[in-house]
C-alpha cells in the first residue's frame, strides 16, 4: 500500500487482523457561513477497530468537534457532506434522519463536551439515563429505572440511589459529567465518541473521568474517538494521535511515534506552546504566529501554510499528501518539507 493512500493516514495499526468497526474516507463537509459556503472538514480519513483508543487533537476550529457530530449525523442544518462513513459495514453519509436516530445512542454515543449545559434541564437524571433505555432496548419503565441506577453505580456516582430524581443542576460538574457517560454508555455502544469530557473540570476529576472512561472502554471492548486540546490526555488515554489543522489529519499515528517525532510544523509548535514545569518565573511560552483562520479563509494548499516559518510557494500550490515518517507507513504527515520540518529550529534550539 502506498503511503498517499489514504487507508493508512490514521487508522488502527495495519498488523491488526479484526473488521474495521469504523472507516471513515475522504470525508468532506461543507458549511453555510456569514461569508458563504465554506468547506469544513477536507478529506479526513481513518478507522477504528473494536477496542481501539484514537485521539483527535488540535486548536479550536480545527474541525475536531466537527468530526465527532458528523459521525453521529448532527451536523448544522443546510451541511453537505461527501465521503464514506461506514459503520459496521453500513454506509452512513446519506442516511435518513429516522436511520440516525436508531444508531444514536444504541450502537454509537457521544459524550458531549461542556457538562454544565449538556444535560436536559427540566427533566431528572434518571430519567435521562431511561430514555435510550426505553427507546432501544424497548424496557418497561420499572427496568429502565433500575438499569439507569445500575448504570450510575458503574459510573461511580456517590448516592447514586439519591442521584435518581436529583435535577442537573443540583449537580457539581463532575457528577453531570458521570451522568453524561452513564446516558452514552446505557445500550452498551461499539463506539463512542468523547468531546473534551473533562471541560470544565479540576485536575483530579479530570483524571477520575479520563480513567473511568478508560475503564469502560477496555471493560466493553468498544472502540474509543477521543477528542481533545489537552496534549497530556492524549499522552496517557489513547495508543494512536491523530493532529488535526484546517479541517484537516495532518499529522497521524501511534501515539509514542508522534510524541516523540514531532513531525508536522504545526505538531511541533504545539508542543512548544505546552506549560514544562521547571521554567524560570516569568518564562514566556512560545507561541504559533497567527491564529486558526475562518473557514472561508482557509489556503488552497498547505492549510498551515499562513503561519508556518518554513513555508514556500511548494505549499500554497496544492494539499500535501500524507508521507510516512521516518519509513515508517503506520506514521504519516502531511508536509513537503517533512525532513527540514523535522529538524530543530533556532527557537527551539534556545528552548533546550
Amino acid at each position: 500500500m502506498s503511503a498517499a493512500e489514504p487507508q493508512r493516514e490514521a487508522g488502527a495499526p495495519a498488523t491488526s487482523a479484526a473488521e474495521p468497526l469504523l472507516q471513515v474516507r475522504d470525508l468532506r463537509v461543507t458549511l453555510d457561513t456569514p461569508r458563504g459556503r465554506a468547506d469544513a472538514l477536507r478529506g479526513v480519513s481513518f478507522t477504528l477497530r473494536r477496542g481501539d483508543t484514537v485521539g483527535l487533537i488540535g486548536e479550536s476550529g480545527c474541525g475536531k468537534s466537527l468530526t465527532g457530530l458528523a459521525l453521529m449525523g448532527l451536523l448544522p442544518e443546510g451541511a453537505e457532506v461527501a465521503g464514506s462513513m461506514r459503520f459496521d459495514g453500513r454506509e452512513m453519509v446519506g442516511l435518513a434522519e429516522d436511520e440516525w436516530c436508531r444508531l444514536r445512542g444504541d450502537r454509537m454515543s457521544m459524550v458531549f463536551q461542556e457538562p454544565m449545559t449538556a444535560l436536559y434541564p427540566l427533566n431528572p437524571d434518571g430519567r435521562q439515563i431511561a430514555e435510550p433505555l426505553l427507546l432501544h432496548l424497548r424496557m418497561d419503565s420499572r427496568a429502565a429505572r433500575a438499569e439507569a441506577l445500575r448504570l450510575l453505580e458503574r459510573v461511580r456516582m456517590p448516592q447514586a440511589a439519591r442521584r435518581l430524581d436529583a435535577w442537573p443542576h443540583q449537580l457539581s460538574g463532575g457528577q453531570r459529567q458521570r451522568v453524561l457517560i452513564a446516558i452514552a454508555l446505557a445500550c452498551n455502544p461499539a463506539l463512542l465518541v468523547a468531546d473534551e469530557p473533562t471541560t470544565a473540570l479540576d485536575a483530579t476529576l479530570q483524571r477520575e473521568v479520563l480513567q473511568l472512561i478508560g475503564g469502560l472502554v477496555h471493560e466493553c471492548g468498544m472502540a474509543l474517538l477521543l477528542i481533545s486540546h489537552d496534549l497530556g490526555v492524549m499522552a496517557e488515554n489513547v495508543d494512536r494521535t491523530m493532529v488535526m489543522y484546517g479541517g484537516t489529519v495532518v499529522e497521524a499515528g501511534p501515539t509514542a511515534g508522534v510524541f516523540a517525532r514531532l513531525a508536522h510544523p504545526y505538531t511541533r509548535g504545539l508542543f512548544a506552546a505546552r506549560p514544562r514545569l521547571g521554567l524560570p518565573r516569568g518564562t514566556r511560552l512560545p507561541t504559533i504566529p497567527g491564529r486558526v483562520p475562518e473557514l472561508a479563509d482557509l489556503p488552497h494548499g498547505c492549510p498551515f501554510a499562513d503561519r508556518c516559518d518554513r513555508v514556500t510557494p511548494e505549499c500554497r500550490a496544492a494539499p500535501p499528501a500524507p508521507v510516512p515518517v521516518a519509513g515508517d507507513d503506520d506514521h504519516v504527515a502531511r508536509c513537503i518539507h517533512l525532513d527540514a520540518s523535522m529538524a530543530p529550529t533556532r527557537r527551539d534550539e534556545a528552548d533546550a
